[in-house]
């Protein structure tokens, strides 16, 4: 049985993945009919849009759980979990950042467009992150590294 039937399988009434499967969300995102997209960066980051069909769509949950509002079978999965691609990953994971002197207004950056500098300091100061976000991280890095070798 592929990975994705499996998914398939284990995916509950929230539409997270089982946790038998160990599968960590990356991305919480899907695609409207019309064509919107809409992600949630983190837990109780919900975001709605009212369809050009007049129909309500959400999500919630971040990289901690899917939750879907609306008709979901009308809407595109655009979710991206650790199992997948690095090349994938990379330009899925984002991280919330309100820039260098925290004075911006906040917003979420994918890993592959942050700079290593920033890395690190996230790596440094970021303590309370779950171990497989820092693997992200240095995954990124030595990316990096390997791809200017």
């Amino acid at each position: 049985m592929k990975l994705l039937d499996k998914i398939k399988l284990f995916f509950v009434r929230d539409k997270t993945p089982s946790k038998k499967l160990d599968l960590k969300i990356v991305l919480n995102r899907i695609r409207t009919p019309d064509g919107t997209i809409l992600t949630s960066y983190n837990r109780h980051d919900f975001k709605t849009h009212k369809d050009a069909n007049g129909k309500t769509y959400g999500v919630d949950g971040g990289i901690d759980y899917l939750r879907r509002i609306g008709d979901v079978d009308d809407c595109e999965e655009l979710s991206v979990y650790d199992h997948q691609p690095f090349e994938i990953i990379r330009k899925s994971f984002h991280w919330g950042t309100r820039g260098i002197k925290g004075d911006q207004p906040l917003t979420y950056k994918p890993v592959c467009d942050l700079t290593k500098l920033h890395i690190k300091a996230i790596l440094k100061t970021q303590t309370q992150i779950p171990k497989w976000v820092e693997n992200i991280f240095e995954r990124e890095l030595k990316y990096r590294d390997e791809k200017n070798s």
